[in-house]
């Protein structure tokens, strides 16, 4: 703006500096002797007629502006050091949440996966030979994904006991639990999950 008052087209206001400069800021070192909102050594801001790029620039009251206070360092190393630690509660928690819906969803497909051996043996006299029979005979759409090892692959299946009073019963699997060898938030692994 101090560019347009030089170049002619708006000339210097009657009695302002010539000197270049419509905004100051600073710190007071000297009042008018009608001045009782402003104290010595107080920072402001404020717009002039002229002379803002001056070593030293003068003011009416009416137009200065208190600087706003900045944050002294500890200040900042307080709010940071808050900021961490509650970006790491929040990130335990997050962390936390995403672990209890992986363990909820394993607990359902470890039910889902027994109830279909179960029906599967109550209908066959005989145990499924592996997951893939469980689709297969149409007693669950498809094995479904082991949520703590994101594979279908990798579940462990356990082979059922020969039954003496059923010998056509002999083989197959009779219990499946997650192949991941994590431990739960409770420290149980989830392979040991009943």
């Amino acid at each position: 703006s101090s560019d347009v008052c030089s170049s002619d087209l708006y000339p210097v206001p009657p009695g302002a500096s010539d000197i270049p400069g419509l905004e100051v800021a600073g710190e007071i070192v000297a009042l008018g002797s009608a001045v009782d909102a402003w104290r010595i050594g107080d920072r402001v801001t404020a717009l002039v007629a002229g002379g803002g790029y001056a070593e030293y620039a003068t003011a009416p009251a009416p137009q200065c502006l208190p600087v706003p206070r900045g944050f002294t360092m500890i200040e900042l190393l307080i709010v940071m050091a808050l900021v961490v630690i509650l970006a790491s509660v929040g990130m335990t928690q997050y962390k936390n949440s995403v672990t209890r819906a992986e363990e909820a969803t394993l607990k359902e497909n470890l039910f889902r996966l027994r109830d279909a051996m179960d029906q599967f043996y109550a209908d066959k006299n005989k145990w499924p030979a592996d997951l893939a029979e469980l689709v297969s005979a149409g007693y669950i759409r498809e094995v479904p994904v082991d949520p703590l090892t994101k594979s279908k692959d990798t579940w462990q299946t356990k082979q059922a006991e020969a039954d003496p009073n059923n010998p056509s019963a002999s083989g197959g699997i009779d219990d499946v639990h997650s192949g991941s060898d994590r431990t739960s938030l409770e420290g149980t692994r989830y392979a040991e999950w009943d």
